[in-house]
């Protein structure tokens, strides 16, 4: 099994680190990590440091750093505009991309989405996703930490926008004829992707995004839910631009 990976703000300059506060508690706690093991220390920015522990304290460990690395932000990047969706669903979407590998999640303020982030609770909902895209990062050790957007949500016209000045833009669309496994990739720059909420992308949106230049697209006959669209689409393009 390969070592756990922790976020810190900076990894260490020097070759010794006091690992504390939540990860720390969570490495010597929860993983209860003990002296020889190693792990993965990340940025979230691409930096890392592979490090073995050499002490163990009361919710912290004391780590020697052994090896450092470097990934570059992967390209084209993946942006992945989501649906407010109910209940657990949008997390549950949030997690699973991150898994797969999405680069920023952009929550959207869909005409049919059930739920309206307003004021605190959006405020405390967008927390939510951030925080799960936190966590679903270390379990998949990346080494970027995808960005969540939204202030806490976008609009219509914001997604809009983000498509006119991506290098490509696709709607997954129940009644698109074009398949995802058949449209032109770029090979930089950014591929944003618009998944509906559970009652769907209204008509006056698809209009608005075919208009700044979106393709609606399909995956496939089935219609799927809104927590798995999304992954199942980012699938179909990691395949499809190597990054598997």
């Amino acid at each position: 099994m390969s070592a756990p990976l922790f976020l810190v703000e900076a990894l260490p300059t020097g070759d010794t680190l006091t690992l504390d506060g939540p990860e720390g508690h969570h490495a010597a706690t929860v993983q209860r990590l003990r002296v020889g093991e190693e792990l993965l220390l990340a940025d979230g920015r691409g930096g890392t440091a592979a490090a073995v522990v050499t002490a163990v304290g009361r919710g912290s460990l004391e780590v020697t750093v052994t090896s450092r690395g470097y990934a570059d932000a992967p390209v084209p990047r993946l942006v992945t505009v989501q649906g407010i969706a109910k209940g657990d669903r949008g997390e549950l979407a949030v997690q699973a991309m991150t898994e797969v590998g999405v680069d920023e999640i952009v929550p959207w303020a869909a005409s049919r989405s059930v739920v309206q982030w307003r004021g605190d609770r959006g405020v405390r909902a967008r927390e939510k996703w951030v925080a799960t895209a936190r966590e679903a990062a270390k379990q998949a050790r990346r080494p970027w930490l995808p960005v969540v957007a939204g202030a806490p949500d976008e609009s219509t016209a914001t997604v809009a926008r983000r498509i006119a000045g991506a290098a490509a833009g696709f709607v997954l669309h129940e009644e698109a004829e074009e398949p995802l496994t058949g449209v032109d990739l770029p090979s930089a720059g950014e591929i944003v992707l618009v998944v509906g909420p559970e009652g769907g992308i209204a008509p006056a949106e698809l209009t608005a995004f075919r208009e700044a230049g979106g393709r609606p697209v399909r995956l496939g006959p089935e219609v799927l839910r809104t927590s798995t669209a999304g992954v199942a689409a980012l699938s179909v393009l990691a395949t499809r631009l190597g990054r598997w």
